[in-house]
Protein backbone atom coordinates (compact mmCIF):
# COMPACT_ATOMS: atom_id res chain seq x y z
CA UNK A 1 0.00 0.00 0.00
CA UNK A 2 1.27 3.44 -0.97
CA UNK A 3 0.52 5.99 1.72
CA UNK A 4 0.40 8.88 -0.75
CA UNK A 5 -2.47 7.25 -2.64
CA UNK A 6 -4.39 5.85 0.32
CA UNK A 7 -6.95 7.37 2.65
CA UNK A 8 -6.41 7.18 6.39
CA UNK A 9 -9.14 4.57 6.62
CA UNK A 10 -7.36 2.45 4.01
CA UNK A 11 -4.14 2.78 5.98
CA UNK A 12 -5.95 1.84 9.18
CA UNK A 13 -6.92 -1.48 7.68
CA UNK A 14 -3.42 -2.59 6.71
CA UNK A 15 -2.25 -5.60 8.71
CA UNK A 16 1.56 -5.46 8.59
CA UNK A 17 4.51 -4.17 10.55
CA UNK A 18 6.67 -3.69 7.44
CA UNK A 19 7.32 -0.36 5.77
CA UNK A 20 9.58 0.93 3.02
CA UNK A 21 10.91 4.48 3.16
CA UNK A 22 12.53 5.64 -0.10
CA UNK A 23 15.22 8.30 0.27
CA UNK A 24 17.40 9.99 -2.30
CA UNK A 25 18.47 13.46 -3.26
CA UNK A 26 17.79 16.38 -5.55
CA UNK A 27 21.15 17.00 -7.18
CA UNK A 28 22.85 17.35 -10.51
CA UNK A 29 23.08 14.27 -12.69
CA UNK A 30 24.92 15.74 -15.63
CA UNK A 31 23.33 17.41 -18.64
CA UNK A 32 21.24 14.36 -19.56
CA UNK A 33 19.55 13.07 -16.38
CA UNK A 34 17.11 14.78 -14.00
CA UNK A 35 17.94 16.32 -10.64
CA UNK A 36 15.52 13.88 -9.05
CA UNK A 37 17.34 10.78 -10.32
CA UNK A 38 18.26 9.39 -6.89
CA UNK A 39 14.84 9.62 -5.25
CA UNK A 40 13.08 8.52 -8.43
CA UNK A 41 15.25 5.41 -8.59
CA UNK A 42 14.80 4.67 -4.89
CA UNK A 43 11.05 5.02 -5.23
CA UNK A 44 10.99 2.69 -8.25
CA UNK A 45 12.90 0.01 -6.34
CA UNK A 46 10.67 0.38 -3.28
CA UNK A 47 7.53 0.09 -5.41
CA UNK A 48 8.85 -2.98 -7.23
CA UNK A 49 9.92 -4.60 -3.97
CA UNK A 50 6.52 -4.04 -2.36
CA UNK A 51 4.77 -5.51 -5.39
CA UNK A 52 7.04 -8.57 -5.52
CA UNK A 53 6.96 -9.29 -1.78
CA UNK A 54 4.60 -12.05 -0.67
CA UNK A 55 2.79 -10.04 1.95
CA UNK A 56 1.65 -6.52 2.75
CA UNK A 57 4.12 -3.66 2.87
CA UNK A 58 3.48 0.03 3.44
CA UNK A 59 5.40 2.32 1.06
CA UNK A 60 5.98 5.80 2.45
CA UNK A 61 6.45 8.87 0.24
CA UNK A 62 10.10 9.48 -0.69
CA UNK A 63 12.41 11.88 1.11
CA UNK A 64 13.74 13.85 -1.88
CA UNK A 65 16.51 15.99 -0.35
CA UNK A 66 19.58 14.41 1.19
CA UNK A 67 23.27 14.86 1.97
CA UNK A 68 24.42 16.38 -1.33
CA UNK A 69 26.58 19.40 -0.64
CA UNK A 70 29.33 17.78 -2.72
CA UNK A 71 27.31 18.81 -5.81
CA UNK A 72 26.65 22.40 -4.66
CA UNK A 73 28.44 24.05 -7.62
CA UNK A 74 25.83 22.68 -10.03
CA UNK A 75 22.59 24.64 -10.26
CA UNK A 76 19.47 23.04 -8.82
CA UNK A 77 21.25 20.85 -6.30
CA UNK A 78 19.58 20.93 -2.87
CA UNK A 79 21.10 19.64 0.33
CA UNK A 80 20.75 19.45 4.09
CA UNK A 81 23.29 18.69 6.78
CA UNK A 82 23.81 15.13 7.96
CA UNK A 83 22.31 16.08 11.32
CA UNK A 84 19.14 17.43 9.70
CA UNK A 85 18.86 14.44 7.38
CA UNK A 86 19.31 11.92 10.17
CA UNK A 87 16.73 13.67 12.35
CA UNK A 88 14.21 13.86 9.53
CA UNK A 89 14.61 10.17 8.75
CA UNK A 90 14.41 9.26 12.44
CA UNK A 91 11.22 11.20 13.03
CA UNK A 92 9.63 9.86 9.84
CA UNK A 93 10.38 6.29 10.96
CA UNK A 94 8.96 7.14 14.39
CA UNK A 95 5.71 8.27 12.81
CA UNK A 96 5.50 5.05 10.80
CA UNK A 97 6.12 3.06 13.98
CA UNK A 98 3.40 5.01 15.78
CA UNK A 99 0.89 3.35 13.44
CA UNK A 100 2.38 -0.11 13.95
CA UNK A 101 4.71 -0.16 10.94
CA UNK A 102 7.77 -0.52 13.11
CA UNK A 103 10.06 -2.63 10.90
CA UNK A 104 11.35 -0.22 8.29
CA UNK A 105 13.68 -0.72 5.35
CA UNK A 106 15.08 2.61 4.18
CA UNK A 107 15.53 2.28 0.41
CA UNK A 108 18.34 4.60 -0.60
CA UNK A 109 19.36 5.92 -4.01
CA UNK A 110 22.18 8.34 -3.12
CA UNK A 111 25.73 7.45 -2.13
CA UNK A 112 26.09 10.58 -0.01
CA UNK A 113 23.35 9.32 2.31
CA UNK A 114 24.96 5.97 3.10
CA UNK A 115 26.99 6.85 6.20
CA UNK A 116 24.20 8.95 7.73
CA UNK A 117 21.63 6.23 7.14
CA UNK A 118 23.70 3.52 8.77
CA UNK A 119 24.19 5.72 11.82
CA UNK A 120 20.55 6.78 12.16
CA UNK A 121 19.28 3.23 11.64
CA UNK A 122 21.47 2.16 14.54
CA UNK A 123 20.14 4.98 16.69
CA UNK A 124 16.54 4.10 15.83
CA UNK A 125 17.06 0.44 16.59
CA UNK A 126 18.89 1.03 19.87
CA UNK A 127 16.77 3.84 21.30
CA UNK A 128 13.37 4.05 19.58
CA UNK A 129 10.32 1.81 19.33
CA UNK A 130 11.28 0.61 15.87
CA UNK A 131 13.75 -1.47 13.90
CA UNK A 132 15.31 0.09 10.80
CA UNK A 133 17.90 -0.98 8.24
CA UNK A 134 19.23 0.89 5.20
CA UNK A 135 19.26 -0.65 1.72
CA UNK A 136 21.15 1.08 -1.10
CA UNK A 137 19.89 -0.35 -4.38
CA UNK A 138 23.08 0.00 -6.43
CA UNK A 139 25.04 -1.98 -3.85
CA UNK A 140 22.66 -4.91 -4.35
CA UNK A 141 22.98 -5.53 -8.10
CA UNK A 142 25.78 -8.10 -8.23
CA UNK A 143 28.76 -7.42 -10.49
CA UNK A 144 27.10 -4.31 -11.92
CA UNK A 145 27.93 -2.41 -8.74
CA UNK A 146 31.56 -1.99 -9.89
CA UNK A 147 30.32 0.31 -12.68
CA UNK A 148 28.55 2.72 -10.32
CA UNK A 149 29.70 6.27 -10.97
CA UNK A 150 27.45 9.32 -11.04
CA UNK A 151 24.89 9.76 -13.80
CA UNK A 152 26.98 7.09 -15.47
CA UNK A 153 26.07 3.65 -16.81
CA UNK A 154 23.97 2.32 -13.93
CA UNK A 155 21.82 5.34 -13.16
CA UNK A 156 21.33 6.14 -16.84
CA UNK A 157 20.39 2.54 -17.61
CA UNK A 158 17.93 2.50 -14.72
CA UNK A 159 16.21 5.67 -15.90
CA UNK A 160 16.13 4.46 -19.49
CA UNK A 161 14.08 1.53 -18.23
CA UNK A 162 11.84 3.20 -15.64
CA UNK A 163 11.57 6.86 -16.75
CA UNK A 164 12.90 7.11 -20.34
CA UNK A 165 11.02 10.34 -20.96
CA UNK A 166 13.32 12.09 -18.45
CA UNK A 167 16.58 11.13 -20.15
CA UNK A 168 17.88 13.67 -22.69
CA UNK A 169 19.24 11.25 -25.28
CA UNK A 170 20.45 14.13 -27.43
CA UNK A 171 22.86 15.14 -24.65
CA UNK A 172 24.50 11.77 -24.04
CA UNK A 173 27.57 12.64 -26.08
CA UNK A 174 27.93 15.92 -24.18
CA UNK A 175 27.67 13.98 -20.94
CA UNK A 176 30.41 11.56 -22.06
CA UNK A 177 32.79 14.33 -23.12
CA UNK A 178 32.64 16.12 -19.77
CA UNK A 179 32.74 13.03 -17.60
CA UNK A 180 35.52 11.74 -15.38
CA UNK A 181 36.57 8.11 -15.16
CA UNK A 182 36.37 7.84 -11.37
CA UNK A 183 35.11 9.52 -8.23
CA UNK A 184 37.70 11.89 -6.80
CA UNK A 185 41.44 12.49 -6.85
CA UNK A 186 43.18 9.66 -5.03
CA UNK A 187 46.66 9.73 -3.49
CA UNK A 188 47.89 7.12 -0.99
CA UNK A 189 44.37 5.67 -0.73
CA UNK A 190 43.03 9.10 0.23
CA UNK A 191 40.52 11.12 -1.77
CA UNK A 192 41.82 14.68 -1.91
CA UNK A 193 38.55 16.01 -3.38
CA UNK A 194 35.43 16.86 -1.44
CA UNK A 195 33.26 18.32 -4.21
CA UNK A 196 32.45 16.64 -7.52
CA UNK A 197 33.26 19.84 -9.44
CA UNK A 198 36.91 19.29 -8.52
CA UNK A 199 37.21 16.30 -10.83
CA UNK A 200 34.30 16.26 -13.29
CA UNK A 201 33.52 19.05 -15.74
CA UNK A 202 29.78 18.44 -16.03
CA UNK A 203 29.06 16.31 -12.98
CA UNK A 204 29.15 12.94 -14.72
CA UNK A 205 31.34 10.05 -13.57
CA UNK A 206 31.46 7.07 -15.91
CA UNK A 207 30.07 6.50 -19.39
CA UNK A 208 26.28 6.89 -19.59
CA UNK A 209 26.26 5.30 -23.03
CA UNK A 210 27.23 2.00 -21.38
CA UNK A 211 23.84 1.85 -19.69
CA UNK A 212 21.08 0.82 -22.06
CA UNK A 213 17.44 0.06 -21.28
CA UNK A 214 18.03 -3.70 -21.20
CA UNK A 215 20.68 -3.24 -18.54
CA UNK A 216 18.27 -1.05 -16.60
CA UNK A 217 15.67 -3.80 -16.63
CA UNK A 218 18.23 -6.24 -15.23
CA UNK A 219 19.27 -3.75 -12.55
CA UNK A 220 15.69 -3.31 -11.38
CA UNK A 221 15.18 -7.08 -11.29
CA UNK A 222 18.35 -7.63 -9.25
CA UNK A 223 17.61 -4.79 -6.83
CA UNK A 224 14.03 -5.99 -6.40
CA UNK A 225 15.13 -9.55 -5.70
CA UNK A 226 17.60 -8.31 -3.09
CA UNK A 227 15.01 -6.07 -1.45
CA UNK A 228 12.44 -8.87 -1.22
CA UNK A 229 15.04 -11.11 0.41
CA UNK A 230 15.80 -8.34 2.89
CA UNK A 231 12.12 -7.75 3.68
CA UNK A 232 11.71 -11.44 4.45
CA UNK A 233 14.68 -11.32 6.83
CA UNK A 234 13.48 -8.14 8.52
CA UNK A 235 9.99 -9.55 9.00
CA UNK A 236 11.25 -12.72 10.70
CA UNK A 237 14.13 -11.23 12.68
CA UNK A 238 14.14 -11.19 16.48
CA UNK A 239 14.69 -7.47 17.04
CA UNK A 240 14.99 -7.50 20.83
CA UNK A 241 18.23 -5.78 21.78
CA UNK A 242 20.84 -7.35 24.08
CA UNK A 243 20.56 -6.11 27.67
CA UNK A 244 23.22 -3.72 28.93
CA UNK A 245 25.30 -5.14 31.75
Amino acid sequence: MHLSDATWTDADGVDTDLALLPVGSTEQHGPHAPLGTDWLNAEAVANAGAEAYDGEVVVAPPIPVGVSEEHRQFTGTLWVSEDTFRQYVRETVASLAHHGWDRVVIVNGHGGNVAALREVAGTITRHDEAYAVPFTWFEAVGDHRSDMGHAGPLETAFLRHTRPELVHEDRIEEAREGASDGWGEWVSYTNLAFDSAEFTENGVVGDPEAGDEERGEELLELATRSLVKLLTAVESRDVHRPEHE
